[in-house]
């Protein structure tokens, strides 16, 4: 199996009741909708493990001392590189990421993801990282009009997202306006739906693979 010289970056929140998933928390309490976060990361960290690359980031903010699943979290974590989260916003935040990502892991690109996609395969992951021998990035469209993956041939090249307005439906869009004013080649990934609200989850979830703890968390919540 050949190891790409990339690595995966994920910029994660520890599933803290009340503080995660506060959209989907309306439909279901805080504490089911911070039990299907935590399922959400873990299925993402196992995707993020699968991919055959040379380093393997988390950039994590939250106290995993109050999240659910923490013990799990924490066991899973101790094969990445955890760094914390810095910054004023998120946009702030993911340019942060991506500069100590480099710092950590060396100046190889970096293919980025959250942890609102639990789908996500191994598979595509490693696409979207060989995307990168030809592209200088790599954007994945989100359903709701963001985006859920970022691959970026050094990690310097986040700076561009620091004047994106985040978590709106114009930020792919944004995203993609950035990168192409700094002249950056941007190949396209396939769209995904991330998960915010109940009305998100039967269709994530269709597209999960067997055994996929997001599933099991939404149906022992009722969604």
């Amino acid at each position: 199996m050949t190891v790409r010289p990339v690595t995966v970056l994920v910029v994660a929140k520890a599933p803290v009741p009340g503080l995660a998933k506060t959209r989907l928390a309306a439909t279901v309490g805080a504490d089911a909708a911070a039990d299907v976060a935590a399922a959400a990361l873990l299925d993402t960290l196992d995707a993020v493990a699968a991919v055959p690359v040379a380093a393997r980031v988390v950039a994590m903010t939250g106290d995993l001392d109050r999240a659910c699943r923490s013990d799990e979290i924490r066991e899973r974590l101790a094969s990445f590189t955890v760094v914390p989260q810095r910054g004023v916003d998120f946009a702030e935040r993911l340019v942060f990421a991506h500069a100590d990502t480099a710092a950590a892991a060396g100046p190889q690109p970096i293919v980025q993801i959250g942890m609102d996609t639990p789908q996500v395969s191994g598979e595509l992951l490693a696409r979207c990282a060989d995307v990168l021998a030809d592209a200088q990035a790599v954007l994945g469209p989100a359903a709701d009009g963001g985006w859920w993956v970022l691959g970026v041939r050094s990690g310097a090249m986040a700076e561009c997202l620091r004047p994106v307005p985040m978590s709106r439906p114009d930020t792919g869009a944004l995203t993609l306006k950035a990168l192409r004013d700094k002249g950056y080649t941007v190949s396209l990934a396939e769209e995904l739906a991330d998960v915010d609200t109940a009305a998100d989850v039967e269709g994530v979830r269709r597209c999960c693979p067997p055994g996929s703890r997001f599933a099991a968390a939404t149906r022992s919540a009722g969604l």
